[in-house]
Formats: structure tokens, C-alpha cells, sequence
């Protein structure tokens, strides 16, 4: 699927009629199909980028289907041997009940992870249409959310965040930052990670050593907006750096090393009932 976008068809108008309109005219319709363009381009970099969460998604769903599925097949197991016992003479009232237990253990189990696919598969849409929606269609340019197994990224553009060369936080980003702030407060069980990342050109200021300086100055100066601007807790928040050393595109172009100079808002929950629903399986018997 791509999104259907009429740049092309409007540069071949602007075209047609380069005759009949003066030069400024003209050169004021090819910026505007330029800006089309980009914005084509970067449509389908975003489309790219759901796409692959999607793929993800479908991959965690199919293993719990599998789950589910080998389940099944053990109560079925389990079924046809208390159909033995029952037509067995020999069997004893004992062995019966223990394989209605073991049954029914097991289909509590399995009741346990379909209630769990269906709550993160719940969670990623809540928290992505709670993060989406609040969000305007300028302010989305330079802001890619993601949700991957009920953990929340959310990469802000350093053009948002930061004075140019700085990391001193911008005037501008305080709208995006407070509509941040509130979905953090909403979730307050989930725990907040600010990283902070670079490109790979060398720092130049005198007072910054390096890239790993500069990202974790960037991080703190997040954290410390979200805890004295917003009232978030301070606990919850942790600042750390990765300097040049997580890119998420090739450093060779502008727009690559654009994509890289980024900072990553990441919202986790805890996983306290995700690891006891796994301390819950049940054990089934040896046959």
C-alpha cells in the first residue's frame, strides 16, 4: 500500500503552463512541488516504519497462537486418557480425579495466555492512539512513535528539541514536551528512559568532550524539563547517552545523520505479571 500523492501530477501542470505564467509565478509552483515531494518521501518512510511494526506484532501474535495451539493439544491428550481410565476397570477413582485437575489446569492456562495476547494487543493501540492523537501533523514530522511488546518509543528530531549546536532545550519544544509529560503521568506504573543520541560528526564546542558528552547533556536537559516543567516523578526518569553509537540510518547522507541526531523518550511497564502468568504453567503428568 502507498499513499496516493498528486506532486507528480501537479509539476507536469506547472509545467504546461510555464508559458503563461511570469517567472516568479513559476518558481514559487516548483517549491511548492518540492515540499510535495518531501512530504511524499517522508509519508512513505513513515508507512515503512508501521509496516515493520506490524510485521512484529504478527510474529508475537503467532507465537502465542502457538502456545494456545500446543495446549490444546495436551488437554486433548489429556481427555483421551481419562476416556481410558473411564472404560478401564482397573482404574481407580484416584487417577481419574487428578486427570479432571490436570484438564482443567490446563485450560485455565490457556484462558491465561489468550487473556494476555488480547491485553498487549489492547495495550499497543491504547497507547499508541493516546500518544497519536495528542500530537499535531507538524508536530508528527519530527516525532515517530512506536509500541513494541507494551514498550513505548517515542524519537523526537533534535531540531525540536534543542537551540542549534546546544542542548539547552527550545522554546518550541514545550508544547511536545507537555503533551509527552501527560501520557507519562497517565501510565504512572511505567518507568521513563530519556537517550540521548548523535551523528557521527565531532563535536566542536570547548565545553563538550565528545558525541557521548553531548547526547547525555541532551538527555538531562529532557529529564530535568519533564520533572521541574511537568511534575514528573524523578524516580521514574533515567537520562542516559549513546553518542554516535545507535544509529537507526547511514551516516554517508544528511538525511541519514538527520534520523540519527535524535532523542528517544522510552516508556516501559513493569513485567511482574507477564513472568508469573510463565511461573503458572501448569506441570502436566508423566504418562
Amino acid at each position: 500500500m502507498k499513499y496516493s500523492i498528486l506532486a507528480p501530477i501537479a509539476f507536469v501542470a506547472i509545467f504546461v503552463m510555464q508559458g503563461c505564467v511570469s517567472n516568479k509565478k513559476y518558481q514559487e509552483l516548483q517549491s511548492n512541488n518540492s515540499k510535495l515531494q518531501q512530504s511524499n518521501e517522508e509519508l512513505n518512510k513513515r508507512l515503512q516504519g508501521s509496516e515493520q511494526d506490524l510485521s512484529g506484532s504478527r510474529v508475537r501474535v503467532k507465537s502465542l497462537e502457538e502456545q494456545i495451539a500446543s495446549e490444546k493439544a495436551n488437554v486433548a491428550s489429556l481427555q483421551a486418557a481419562l476416556e481410558k481410565c473411564l472404560n478401564s476397570s482397573t482404574q481407580g477413582n484416584v487417577n481419574i480425579s487428578k486427570l479432571v485437575d490436570e484438564i482443567n489446569s490446563s485450560n485455565k492456562y490457556i484462558q491465561q495466555l489468550v487473556n494476555a495476547k488480547n491485553k498487549s494487543d489492547s495495550l499497543n493501540m491504547v497507547l499508541t492512539n493516546n500518544l497519536t492523537r495528542s500530537l499535531s501533523r507538524e508536530e508528527m514530522t519530527d516525532v515517530d512513535v512506536k509500541v513494541l511488546k507494551g514498550v513505548v518509543y517515542v524519537s523526537l528530531a533534535d531540531n525540536m528539541l534543542y537551540k542549534s549546536g546546544s542542548y539547552e532545550i527550545a522554546d518550541k519544544a514545550g508544547a511536545t514536551l507537555g503533551k509527552i509529560a501527560k501520557i507519562i503521568k497517565d501510565y504512572n506504573g511505567y518507568d521513563v528512559l530519556i537517550e540521548g543520541n548523535t551523528d557521527n560528526v565531532p563535536i566542536t564546542q570547548t565545553n563538550i568532550r565528545n558525541n557521548w558528552d553531548l547526547s547525555a547533556l541532551r538527555a538531562s536537559s529532557v529529564v530535568l524539563s519533564l520533572q521541574n516543567n511537568y511534575g514528573i516523578d524523578p524516580k521514574r526518569l533515567t537520562a542516559g547517552g549513546r553518542g554516535e553509537y545507535n544509529p537507526v540510518a547511514s551516516n554517508d547522507t544528511p538525511e541519514g545523520k538527520a534520523r540519527n541526531r535524535r532523542t528517544q523518550i522510552i516508556i516501559t511497564p513493569k513485567l511482574d505479571q507477564f513472568m508469573e502468568l510463565i511461573g503458572k504453567a501448569p506441570e502436566t503428568s508423566k504418562q
